[in-house]
């Protein structure tokens, strides 16, 4: 575990998901995949005293996942579907109590996880995905909901985790603009416009045609500018993202992508979307999500490939603009996404050749991935400002004003 400088020491004590039912006859059980030591997933090479230093650095900066998935899924990933269905997703507090995080942005994937209906996008499903999460997390004390940038600075202080709830899209909002209200209320403080396919608000970076934010989008933009909701343009078409950021009064973020410009897919965006996101204060987080963030130096997925995307990035914006949004998860991501690839349209279009993984070296999970970020960027010679701005202050940046 990280012990935090300056906190109290971590919270954790063993607690697992639902442990105030009956498993079996309160719900369904499902043989879960292990939150640590799934894979012999390797971080980079460190001397003792670059690794005393990344072990300083963790503790003394508030550490800030800008897009993961705390979910444990199924050990049989065949089974994630009926999972999904029971709306009953546990959550990796053994994995997050070794990960040096202090507050992590959770996505619940706003009904993509097909919880009622294999079609998904359902409003209810999204209500009830938020809600047995929460029901979850009340029961213990370790993990914290985070709705203002003080809240996550008391959790760093009482040696627990804040958690960000978010969606991916508001797709489910559908044309009601008053449904953010209501997402709001639930606790939602970070949500996307379009999940790889359009909607009411704009185009989906899958569709064939980009026809930018539509007039409702432009609306949604404004009503999450009111309320205090941070955007996201991850999963947005490029047209789509640059009209966002345009219209939006406060900094959006990228919250998981990476530098089409290093690697040829859709699914990582241009040069200008990312400059312009910059100009205009925001952030982007780089994503490790099953072949994703490769580069043509590292067509095999693992840190180096990862970490690649974020030089470049830093290169072309600057320090201040970039940050981590890993999209981890607890189990085997890379069926996940194969799953997931033949109910959704969500399958990438590479366009170079690249080797297919079974799970990204290096930064496999959230139990890891900041342990291994940030040992990367000791041994790559960043200094300890340069490592705090990326770890967490960057983000917290945006959240003042956004938030506030």
């Amino acid at each position: 575990m990280v012990q935090k400088s300056g906190a109290q020491p971590n919270k954790y004590q063993g607690y697992r998901s639902f442990d105030a039912l009956t498993p079996g006859e309160d719900y369904r059980e499902f043989a879960l995949a292990p939150e640590l030591g799934r894979v012999p997933s390797t971080g980079p090479e460190l001397t003792d005293e670059q690794r005393a230093r990344a072990a300083k650095l963790l503790a003394d900066n508030t550490v800030i996942s800008l897009h993961d998935h705390t979910s444990v899924f199924p050990e049989n990933i065949e089974e994630t579907v009926e999972y999904n269905r029971t709306g009953r997703h546990h959550t990796g507090y053994e994995g997050l109590s070794v990960s040096g995080i202090d507050a992590v942005f959770e996505n619940f994937m706003d009904g993509t996880c097909c919880i009622t209906s294999p079609s998904g996008w359902k409003w209810d499903d999204v209500l009830i995905d938020l809600g047995m999460r929460f029901s979850d997390i009340a029961k213990q004390d370790f993990i914290v909901r985070a709705e203002r940038v003080t809240d996550i600075a008391a959790a760093r202080a009482n040696g627990q985790i804040a958690l960000v709830p978010g969606l991916e899209a508001a797709t489910p909002i559908q044309n009601e603009v008053d449904r953010i209200d209501v997402l709001y209320g639930f606790g939602v403080r970070q949500m996307g416009i379009a999940y790889s396919e359009a909607n009411t608000l704009g185009s989906g970076l899958r569709e064939r045609h980009d026809g930018g934010l539509t007039f409702f989008g432009e609306k949604a933009v404004r009503r999450m500018n009111k309320l205090g909701i941070a955007i996201d343009v991850s999963h947005s078409g490029d047209r789509t993202s640059m009209d966002t950021i345009k219209y939006s009064e406060h900094p959006i973020f990228i919250t998981h992508a990476g530098a089409r410009s290093v690697w040829p897919t859709n699914r990582m965006k241009p040069d200008d979307v990312i400059k312009a996101c910059a100009e205009r204060g925001g952030v982007i987080g780089i994503e490790a999500a099953p072949h994703t963030t490769m580069s043509k130096n590292q067509p095999v997925h693992n840190l180096d490939a990862f970490m690649e995307h974020f030089t470049y990035c830093v290169d072309l914006v600057g320090i201040d603009h970039v940050a981590f949004g890993p999209d981890t998860l607890f189990g085997d991501h890379v069926g996940l996404h194969d799953l997931f690839a033949r109910h959704l349209s969500i399958a990438a279009a590479h366009e170079a050749e690249f080797t297919k993984v079974d799970y990204i070296d290096g930064i496999e999970n959230p139990a890891e991935e900041f342990h291994n970020i940030t040992g990367w960027l000791v041994a790559h010679g960043f200094s300890d400002d340069e490592i705090a701005k990326v770890l967490g202050g960057n983000i917290l940046r945006v959240l003042d004003q956004v938030w506030s």
